[in-house]
């Protein structure tokens, strides 16, 4: 008796649709994946402003962190025969009233400089986020004291107060570094708690309190995070700031002193008549 044969079911309409679709949501997520990726450094190459800043910072950083590899000659190295040289091949922006040549100090005082400025916003940023930080979350009676004394330090002039206080305790880099530090923690604190008084209100936060977490780790784990991208801001902008201040220190005569090299000082050897007459370079 023959077998009987039946007709081979056709295939499944369902297969090929649901394989297309699902390639077309991998290159859909793929694609999704690279304009994230791609989106924030495309609208920053378009911006030629924010281009000319960046090669301007990364120039001044390179030959200030690589000074010793840029600078051909010797910072500190005074020399008679050199006095007053102006630019030339062995000496590309002339030398000083020392002899010394202007390239390298100028290599060189941008480590000092851009070391006062690292140092000083790390001290008043952690600072700033830690009362910041607790004024924010515990309010009452602890961001009462915490804010008040904020005012009194923003109640006196920056450059004022700091003039004051390095002249009392004698000028040097750490003693700039360290006022610096300890005097422009305000700001920061200010944004820190203000973002603080509204994430604790997030539902997020009401959860991890009804768990039983502890404050510390509500604060440091789940609130911080959330907060450090208007800081980094405002730690950016004042590393330009500290660096300013350091210079106008160091310009008064009240900041790094010779003869170790920094933007300020230098300006202060290049101020004077004589200096734009037969000095241009300087």
């Amino acid at each position: 008796m023959a077998e009987s044969t039946r007709p081979a079911s056709p295939p499944s309409r369902r297969t090929a649709p649901t394989a297309r679709s699902a390639r077309r949501g991998r290159g859909l997520a793929a694609g999704a994946g690279v304009r994230r990726r791609t989106g924030v450094w495309g609208r920053f190459r378009r911006h030629e402003v924010a281009l000319v800043g960046m090669v301007i910072l990364l120039v001044l950083v390179i030959g200030s962190v690589g000074a010793p590899l840029f600078a051909r000659n010797d910072p500190y190295k005074v020399s008679i025969s050199a006095y007053r040289k102006p630019p030339s091949a062995a000496h590309l922006l002339g030398t000083d009233s020392s002899g010394r040549d202007v390239l390298s100090r100028l290599l060189y005082a941008g480590r000092v400089s851009l070391s006062v400025g690292l140092v000083a916003v790390s001290i008043y940023a952690a600072i700033g986020i830690v009362l910041g930080a607790l004024a924010g979350f515990y309010g009452g009676w602890v961001d009462s004291v915490i804010m008040r004394a904020a005012d009194i330090v923003l109640a006196f002039p920056a450059l004022i107060l700091i003039i004051t206080i390095v002249s009392l305790i004698g000028p040097s880099i750490y003693n700039v570094m360290l006022v610096i530090g300890l005097l422009g923690w305000p700001p920061i604190a200010r944004i820190v708690r203000g973002l603080f008084l509204s994430l604790r209100e997030r539902e997020f936060i009401l959860a991890s309190r009804t768990v039983g977490a502890p404050n510390g780790r509500i604060i440091f784990r789940h609130m911080l995070p959330n907060a450090l991208a208007p800081v980094i801001v405002a730690a950016t902008f004042g590393m330009a700031s500290a660096i300013l201040l350091e210079a106008g220190l160091s310009f008064l005569g009240l900041g790094v002193q010779p003869p170790t090299p920094s933007w300020g000082n230098m300006l202060t050897d290049a101020q004077g008549l004589t200096v734009l007459e037969s000095m241009p370079w300087m």
